[in-house]
C-alpha cells in the first residue's frame, strides 16, 4: 500500500525504487558452480550444505570427507578455486526494500529504468552506493505489516467492543500501563511487534523494561552493533547495579548518560569520535557511510588507526577503543538510530498494549495482516487460547472472508487472572474487570492457520 502510494503520488516517470546487488556468498556460489560443472542436484545440495557454516576455514575439508566427497578429486578442486573466485561477486540484481528515488524530471534522463516483476511497478538499475557517488537522493518508505494489523485491530474494537482507540490515544493517555509492562518484562510477547524473536525474548526478563525509553534501548540492543562491541552484558550490569555506572571520560558523559555510560545507538558512536577522538562532522560522517559499506567494500581500516590511535593519544584506555570499533563494524551488519528506535519501540508498546488488553481483537487482526512476524497462524491461535480467547473453526454457515469477533461462549471472564502466560480459559480478557471477552472466528482466507 504504502509504496503503490508513492508510485501513484510522484507518477512512475518520476519515482522508481532503488536496486540491490546481490552478491556471492559461500552457498550460492558453490552451487552455482557446481551446477555449471554438471553435478547432479544431490551432490549439489551436499555440497551447499558443507560451506553453510562458512568458507575456506580449517575444517573444510574434513566436513568435505564428512559428505563423501575427496578434496583431492580434480572436479572437487575446481569447483573449491572458482567458488573462492566468485565470493562477493555481483550474481543478479534485486528491488530495495523501500528505497525510492524521486525526481522533479523523469528519471529515464537521469538513471536506466526498467519495469519490476510486479505490475506497475518501476525499478532503477543502480544501488544505493551508485547513487550516494551520483549524488542523488534515496528516501526509504518502511511499510510496516504490524501498521497493517493495528489499524484492522483498532477497527475490531471499535465495531465489536465500542472502544475507540488510536495509536496517538494509546500512546498518551495509557502510556505507562503496569500490566502492560508487567507482561513485557515475562517475555510474554508472541506476535508483538519487535520483541517477539527468541533472543528478544531472552533478553526482556533480564532487562526488565519498565517505561517507553527501556523499549527504545530494548529494540537497539539485541543487534550485532552492541552485540558484537561487547556493549549488552555491561548495560544489563549497570542497569541492576546503578553503582557500576562509569564513564570513560567527563566530556563523554553527556552522550552516554541515557544508555548508562554504554554506547548504543549510531548517534553516539559517531558523536564519540568527534569527542573523544577529535573527527570533524565531515570525517564524521564518512565513517557513517563506511559503516554501512564496509561488509561489501572493506574500507574500515583507515578508520581504526584514526579512532583508536586518537583516542589513545587523548587518554583513554585502548581495550575501550578496540570495543567501540567493533561495534562500529557491528552496526555495518545493522544498527538502529535511536530516533529508528524509538519509533520501532512506539509498534512496539502499542502492539503489547492491545495483546495485554484486547487478545481476542489482537489474534484478529494479526490473522487477517498474514504473512507477518515470527510466528505461524497456528502458534498465534494456540497462544491466544492460553490467554484465554476462544478460537471458533472456519464454518461455511458463520465465517467470513477474514477472522471476526464474536460472543464467546464464556460470558464474563474475570480480570484478575493477571493475563499470565499459560493460564488457561480462565486468563482475563483484559476489557475491565467483568467485561466479556469475544471469541474469534476464523476466516475462509485463513483456513490453512
Amino acid at each position: 500500500e504504502v509504496i503503490q502510494y508513492i508510485y501513484g503520488k510522484y507518477g512512475r516517470e518520476r519515482a522508481a525504487l532503488a536496486a540491490t546487488v546481490i552478491c556471492y556468498r559461500g552457498r550460492s556460489a558453490v552451487r552455482d558452480v557446481a551446477k555449471a560443472l554438471g553435478l547432479p542436484l544431490d551432490q549439489v545440495d551436499q555440497l551447499s550444505d558443507v560451506f553453510a557454516r562458512g568458507w575456506g576455514d580449517s575444517t573444510a575439508g574434513e566436513r568435505l570427507r564428512e559428505q563423501g566427497f575427496d578434496p583431492d578429486n580434480p572436479v572437487i578442486r575446481r569447483i573449491l578455486k572458482l567458488t573462492h573466485e566468485l565470493l562477493g561477486m555481483p550474481r543478479h540484481l534485486s528491488q530495495h526494500v523501500g528505497g525510492f528515488v524521486i525526481s522533479d524530471a523523469s528519471l529515464s534522463e537521469m538513471v536506466p529504468v526498467e519495469n519490476a516483476a510486479m505490475p506497475d511497478r518501476t525499478v532503477i538499475q543502480w544501488e544505493k552506493d551508485d547513487l550516494d557517488y551520483m549524488r542523488m537522493l534515496k528516501v526509504d518508505c518502511l511499510a510496516l505489516g504490524m501498521l497493517t494489523c493495528l489499524r484492522k485491530c483498532f477497527g475490531l474494537l471499535e465495531s465489536e467492543h465500542g472502544v475507540v482507540k488510536t495509536i496517538a490515544t494509546i500512546a498518551t493517555a495509557d502510556k505507562d500501563d503496569e500490566k502492560t509492562y508487567a507482561m513485557i518484562q515475562r517475555a510474554d510477547t508472541v506476535g508483538v511487534f519487535q520483541i517477539e524473536s527468541r533472543a528478544q525474548m531472552a533478553m526482556l526478563p533480564r532487562h526488565r523494561p519498565a517505561n517507553f525509553y527501556d523499549l527504545v534501548i530494548q529494540v537497539a540492543i539485541v543487534r550485532p552493533g552492541p552485540i558484537q562491541g561487547d556493549m549488552v552484558h555491561p548495560y544489563l550490569q549497570r542497569r541492576q547495579d546503578p553503582g557500576a555506572v562509569t564513564y570513560p571520560s567527563e566530556a563523554l558523559r553527556a552522550v552516554l548518560e541515557r544508555t548508562l555510560g554504554v554506547p548504543i545507538f549510531q548517534e553516539q558512536v559517531m558523536q564519540i569520535a568527534m569527542i573523544a577522538a577529535d573527527f570533524s562532522a565531515g570525517e564524521a560522517d564518512s565513517l557513517r557511510r563506511a559503516m554501512a559499506a564496509w561488509k561489501r567494500k572493506g574500507g574500515l581500516g583507515p578508520f581504526h588507526e584514526r579512532l583508536v590511535g586518537r583516542m589513545v593519544e587523548k587518554g583513554y584506555e585502548p581495550d575501550y577503543a578496540e570495543r567501540i570499533f567493533r561495534q562500529i563494524e557491528g552496526f555495518g551488519e545493522y544498527g538502529f538510530p535511536e530516533s529508528h528506535a524509538a519509533g520501532f519501540a512506539l509498534l512496539a508498546y502499542i502492539s503489547s498494549w492491545i495483546k495485554r488488553h484486547h487478545p481476542d481483537a489482537f489474534l484478529a487482526g494479526l490473522l487477517n495482516s498474514q504473512p507477518m512476524g515470527f510466528y505461524a497462524p497456528a502458534q498465534l491461535v494456540r497462544d491466544a487460547r492460553e490467554h484465554g480467547v476462544e478460537v471458533l473453526a472456519v464454518d461455511v454457515r458463520h465465517s467470513a472472508a477474514e477472522s471476526t469477533l464474536v460472543p464467546a461462549a464464556a460470558s464474563v471472564v474475570s480480570a484478575d487472572a493477571a493475563n499470565h502466560r499459560g493460564a488457561g480459559p480462565a486468563a482475563p480478557s483484559g476489557l475491565g474487570e467483568g467485561e466479556p471477552l469475544s471469541a474469534v472466528r476464523l476466516g475462509f482466507d485463513r483456513v490453512g492457520g
